[in-house]
């Protein structure tokens, strides 16, 4: 049995004016091919590890043809991601000549990649290597929680699997499930059957963590009814609202074997359960002052404040500067903001050198809704090429690059200045700096949960605040021109049903 593994994939925020180019790919966590794939990726916490340890487990034999990932941005260039397809498609037929026929496939994409004139890039790379394969060999495809899921998709592969977790800790375990469910089917031991339902809603950003009410409660909800006879999973999407393309939202995908009628009403169920309780899954954005004097009642140290508006693992640019100006007119002191991404100013700060102090112009520069550089004089704690390996559970046995970087401190106000847009997920990079986030009383994270899996062990309150910035959170300030349908709470309005609103720790 031979199973052809790749992955290209990026959520693509459309809102953001940048292109993402090949030189993205190969420099985001980078673009590697054959068996690059497999050294790079082995025991990792993502679902391409997870189809390594389903070789291992069933013993099928690897065919790796390629595997690139480029960070959160804007429209993919087409002739960019032209010559990444028709390079995985023909890495498929030289395998087939080199070693025999191949199987099946394990694709591991994001669900919210759009091209440049391809509104669906994720049902584009399917069909793509459908076209290869044909119809008889099964394609098993892993998705992000929050991929914008189509017909189109789910009629190009034989099986969907999406994540479970936010933040998505369970990456390399849904791999595994997808090449369970692979074997499965080469085996003839199911034949999956997939259906969709889509849902006009964007969900709340702190409304969609996993191991919180409410989102815990719709989780056990898709896990009871995976327990079914005849089901054999359920994705359960929250959308990237980010992207403006007609299927943009939330959505429910089943697979069940061999029965269409069952994986549909499945969904259905799932569907109008989740539509009835919509404005569970809302809450009204919260402003930078309100979350302080929040924390500030609870009293519980550090506060941490999600600046999910700037989440450069959406494609922000991660240069947003209010939060900054805040803590900086209030005064704080053991505050510390992670990351503002500024090229320039981190070079100036390895100019300068450690110990020095530098005037600065630091922030906004990238668009004008996020804000104005902060002017003023900081003192260089301490500078770095950026190098650090990732703590987990996200992205453990992976190291990444923040590219040079510093820490900066104006009073009692700490910012680390970073050239690479990647957002906290964990305290390894600022602990190379010589920061231990457990003796500050205020974290700022460019980031909308993803942060959550690092940093909640040690924080005393968490707050998500919609600073200025490109990926507001108020949705209804953002200019949809290809969106097809009304959706909640943009022109649905929270107001339209009773339930309690999200609310979380």
């Amino acid at each position: 049995m031979r199973i052809a593994i790749a992955g290209i994939s990026h959520e693509t925020a459309t809102f953001i004016s940048t292109t993402t180019t090949l030189g993205d790919f190969a420099n985001g966590f980078g673009l590697f091919r054959a068996d690059q794939v497999i050294e790079r990726f082995r025991g990792a916490n993502i679902c391409t590890g997870g189809f390594i340890d389903g070789a291992a487990k069933h013993g099928f034999e690897l065919v790796p043809l390629l595997w690139t990932f480029a960070y959160p941005s804007g429209l993919i260039d087409r002739a960019d991601y032209e010559s990444l397809k028709s390079e995985l498609c023909e890495r498929i037929c030289e395998a087939e000549r080199q070693g025999g026929r191949v199987d099946g496939a394990l694709l591991d994409l994001h669900g919210a990649m759009v091209v440049e004139g391809i509104d669906d890039g994720d049902a584009d790379v399917i069909e793509a290597v459908r076209d290869v394969l044909g119809p008889d060999r099964p394609i098993v495809v892993t998705f992000d929680l929050h991929g914008n899921h189509t017909p189109r998709r789910v009629k190009a592969a034989d099986a969907i699997v999406g994540f479970d977790t936010y933040p998505h800790v369970d990456m390399a375990e849904r791999g595994r499930e997808a090449a369970d469910i692979l074997v499965r089917t080469l085996r003839g031991e199911i034949r999956p059957v997939m259906a969709i339902r889509q849902l006009p809603l964007f969900w709340g950003i702190r409304c969609q963590v996993t191991a919180h009410p409410p989102m815990n409660e719709v989780m056990r909800r898709v896990h009871e009814l995976e327990t079914r006879p005849g089901i054999i999973s359920i994705t359960l999407a929250t959308g990237f609202p980010w992207a403006d393309v007609p299927d943009v939202g939330a959505s429910i995908i089943v697979v069940a074997d061999r029965d269409a009628k069952l994986a549909q009403a499945t969904a259905d169920e799932l569907g109008d359960w989740v539509w009835a309780n919509r404005e569970r899954w809302y809450t009204p954005p919260m402003s930078v002052r309100e979350a302080l004097a929040a924390g500030e009642r609870a009293g519980r140290y550090p506060i941490l404040l999600a600046d999910h508006a700037d989440n450069t693992g959406g494609g922000s640019p991660g240069d947003s500067t209010e939060i900054l100006r805040t803590f900086l007119d209030l005064g704080l002191r053991e505050a510390l903001l992670l990351y503002m991404v500024d090229p320039v100013v981190a070079l100036q700060a390895h100019e300068a050198g450690v110990g020095h102090r530098v005037r600065v112009s630091l922030g906004g520069k990238s668009h004008t809704i996020q804000g104005p550089p902060v002017e003023g004089e900081f003192e260089i704690v301490e500078i770095s090429s950026g190098d650090f390996a990732y703590d987990g559970p996200m992205y453990a046995g992976l190291t990444g690059t923040m590219g040079p970087s510093a820490w900066l401190r104006k009073d009692g106000v700490s910012v680390v200045v970073v050239t690479s847009r990647e957002q906290p997920l964990d305290p390894a990079f600022a602990r190379t700096l010589g920061i231990d986030c457990r003796t500050m009383r205020t974290i700022a994270l460019k980031s909308a949960a993803h942060f959550r899996s690092g940093f909640e062990k040690l924080a005393g309150s968490i707050f998500n605040v919609d600073a200025p910035a490109i990926l507001t959170h108020d949705f209804t300030k953002l200019t949809y021109r290809r969106r097809i349908r009304p959706v909640f709470p943009v022109e649905i309005r929270p107001d339209s049903c009773g339930t309690a609103p999200c609310v979380i720790p």
